[in-house]
């Protein structure tokens, strides 16, 4: 058995599915909402393009580097974005948390942040995980923010990393949080998700 398999993670907030085709149009709509695949330092699918990059995700799934996850908001039942497990490392137990997006009105909420905390809990508690990592590009300083506010600490930036779509090379900031870090981390999650006017992770 493959050490991480696809499941559905749920709280009050989020529900965390596994990606399916025939969440295609949902999630078009979905990126619609903020017309996320024009913000430059982002690689967020546009409607046109929702498939193939379903597609690719599936792909990378079956080969055992991806687990890819749909978002559904509790309150709504809508589906309002797509996040991942990636780069799966089951000799190292060593995991990324990424290729995340949201519809904009779900954005800096309680959704994103419970989101992050079942994807952490999952890692450390089930999976075993000794370290989570998470990316970003170096000048999408909102996302840093974000990440640092987690309890992530920069283990260093990836020069020339990527070459964007609109051709610019991307640097990439390596951010981690280990198992001993977890305790802290998960006691900040949960009293931001107390606080849910403050949710911004």
């Amino acid at each position: 058995m493959a050490w991480i398999e696809p499941v559905r993670l749920s709280g009050r907030h989020v529900a965390l599915v596994p990606l399916r085709h025939d969440h295609r149009d949902a999630l078009a709509e979905a990126a619609s909402d903020g017309a996320l695949w024009t913000l430059w330092y982002t690689s967020v699918a546009s409607p046109e393009t929702m498939e193939s990059d379903i597609a690719t995700r599936l792909a990378w799934r079956d080969a055992g580097s991806m687990l890819p996850f749909t978002v559904i908001d509790q309150a709504s039942g809508a589906i309002v974005g797509m996040t991942s497990y990636g780069h799966i490392d089951p000799t190292a137990r060593r995991l990324e948390i990424g290729w995340t997006w949201y519809a904009a009105r779900m954005q800096r909420t309680a959704l994103n942040t419970e989101a992050k905390l079942l994807l952490l809990r999952h890692a450390f508690e089930t999976l075993g995980c000794i370290a989570v990592e998470l990316r970003t590009h170096a000048l999408n300083h909102r996302s840093r923010r974000a990440i640092e506010r987690l309890g992530a600490k920069l283990d260093g930036i990836l020069r020339h990393h990527q070459i964007a779509r609109d051709g610019s090379l991307r640097d990439t900031c390596v951010y981690s949080i280990i198992a001993p870090d977890w305790p802290a981390v998960r006691s900040n999650l949960a009293w931001q998700l107390e606080r849910p006017h403050e949710a911004s992770a």
